[in-house]
C-alpha cells in the first residue's frame, strides 16, 4: 500500500490537485482528469469494469468543494457537479499520477 501524501492542496486558480508525496516527489492532477477517473460504481460498471464516465465527459470547470479522509487510506471529494461517491485510495492516486505523467510526456 502506498504511503499517504505528506500534503494535499486544491489549487483552484490552476484547476489542479497538488499531492506532495515526499521532498523529492510532488505531482499535480488536473481537476477534470481526477473527477473523470473517479473509481466509484456510478463511474465504472461494477460487473464489467468498463468506465462509463471519463474526463472527456466532465465539465472543464469542475472543482472540489469539499475534501476529507476515509480512514488512513483514501481521499474523499465532493465535486462542484454534485458528485461525491468516489474513494481515491493512496494507491489509486499514485497510479493516476503516473498515468497523468505519461499522458503529458506523450
Amino acid at each position: 500500500m502506498a504511503a499517504p501524501p505528506q500534503n494535499i492542496r486544491a489549487l483552484k486558480d490552476k484547476s489542479l490537485m497538488e499531492l506532495v508525496w515526499s521532498a523529492e516527489r510532488t505531482d499535480e492532477l488536473p481537476f477534470q482528469f481526477l473527477r473523470g477517473r473517479c473509481p466509484c460504481a456510478n463511474c465504472v460498471n461494477e460487473l464489467t469494469g468498463v468506465r462509463m464516465v471519463g474526463p472527456e465527459k466532465i465539465d472543464p470547470g469542475v472543482h472540489p468543494v469539499k475534501m476529507g479522509f476515509s480512514g488512513n487510506y483514501a481521499l474523499t471529494m465532493e465535486w462542484s457537479d454534485g458528485h461525491h461517491t468516489g474513494l481515491y485510495t493512496w494507491d489509486y492516486l499514485e497510479t493516476l499520477c503516473d498515468e497523468a505523467r505519461e499522458l503529458r510526456s506523450s
